[in-house]
């Protein structure tokens, strides 16, 4: 079985799954990438700065840079992916079916009408969802456009329940639609457990952090659609005591989070981004990770992350891992976005109830680990491939 894979750019969260699947005797996988190849810097929007991952994202699969022509490239916008080699290239190779990440670029929507012409079976992944609440003639129009679009694929990978909703409440039909939950690599981030703790409790001590001191820990971008300044408007009303909200990243609020910071801290620590290398310690310098995001987070695979580092979650429920991942009252807590009321409510409750172990956190995690990923990828791909042999 031959599985071709097409991607912007290699992904932290991608690259594990691509190496798995190559190492599976019956399979052989090519990823062909539209935007760059991961081996220089490139600048992210969202960071605000040029970035390169320090883990290795291309070894142990067969890849392929295609030449894009854009003249501003990038995720950024549609025409940020122009590829007018890619269906010739991907189909030398001679795919039986094709896994294509995202519709929203020029290339991707492209090859996906090319492959549903020559009927060659797509295995389609995105993460939208309604969470956010769509109404009136905009998403009238738009779900009318995607009911076209969403014609072409042979099946749809459904990365969690609110994504599931999503493509129904665009009429695809249930038999299209087959799990495969977004996961991170769990064990990068769970084991050595003991050593990554001692590491971390060293650097709290560096940052002055009192041993009993909770810590709120919020990671990602600033940006205004993860509310990191209102999360911590919300918290400088809370009372005084042992807690302290550390906010670790940058992007387009850096400016703002840091000088609000830096005015109460007592209440406020910021830490610049950090790698990936690095982030299984960052994750375990909390005591409870905060996601409060109101609108476009499509997953929050932070989320994973921190529970995968034996850490309880605090999601807002416009964060699309929320009804999937968080079991609350055991590795965490939902609460309404934007009602800072309830926010600290949820805390409370993880501050004065904690929840299960960091073995039993981390294995929650599990249940979105690669290899269960995988498993759902190679069920999903046998089931569409035999259903088109059978048409044939």
């Amino acid at each position: 079985m031959r599985l071709a894979f097409v991607v912007s750019h290699p992904i932290q969260y991608y690259a594990p799954l691509h190496r798995l699947l190559a190492s599976r005797s019956k399979l052989a996988i090519k990823v062909f990438f539209t935007w760059h190849g991961g081996h220089e810097a490139v600048h992210d929007p969202g960071f605000g700065k040029r970035l390169a991952w320090d883990i290795l994202l291309t070894d142990g699969y067969e890849h392929e840079v295609v030449p894009n022509v854009s003249s501003d490239p990038g995720t950024h916008h549609f025409w940020g992916l122009r590829n007018p080699g890619l269906p010739e290239r991907l189909l030398a190779w001679a795919p039986d079916a094709v896994h294509v990440t995202g519709y929203a670029y020029a290339s991707h929507l492209q090859l996906l009408r090319a492959l549903a012409r020559r009927k060659i079976p797509v295995l389609f992944r995105g993460d939208s969802h309604l969470l956010d609440g769509r109404h009136g003639w905009r998403w009238w129009f738009t779900r009318a456009a995607l009911r076209r679009i969403y014609a072409w694929p042979t099946a749809f990978l459904c990365v969690g329940k609110a994504n599931r909703a999503y493509y129904r409440a665009c009429r695809v039909p249930e038999s299209r639609l087959f799990p495969c939950p977004h996961s991170i690599e769990v064990d990068r981030f769970a084991q050595p457990h003991e050593t990554l703790e001692t590491q971390a409790q060293i650097w709290r001590r560096e940052l002055g952090l009192d041993p009993q001191t909770r810590v709120l820990l919020f990671v990602g971008k600033f940006e205004p659609k993860k509310q990191p300044l209102e999360l911590m408007d919300a918290c400088a009303s809370w009372p005084v005591g042992d807690w302290r909200l550390l906010l670790v990243g940058d992007g387009e609020l850096g400016d703002l989070v840091r000088r609000r910071a830096s005015a109460n801290p007592n209440r406020f620590q910021v830490l610049p981004f950090q790698n990936q290398s690095r982030m299984p310690v960052v994750y375990r310098l909390g005591n409870i990770f905060v996601l409060p995001s109101a609108y476009q987070e499509t997953w929050g695979l932070a989320v994973n992350e921190a529970l995968a580092c034996g850490r309880p979650v605090l999601v807002s429920d416009r964060v699309g891992c929320a009804a999937d991942v968080v079991e609350q009252g055991v590795n965490g807590e939902v609460f309404r976005a934007g009602n800072w009321a309830d926010c600290r409510a949820a805390y409370e409750r993880l501050r004065v109830k904690p929840t299960a172990s960091a073995a039993g956190l981390q294995a929650s995690a599990r249940r979105f680990d690669i290899p269960v990923t995988a498993d759902h990828l190679m069920a999903a791909l046998r089931q569409v491939t035999k259903a088109c042999v059978n048409k044939g």
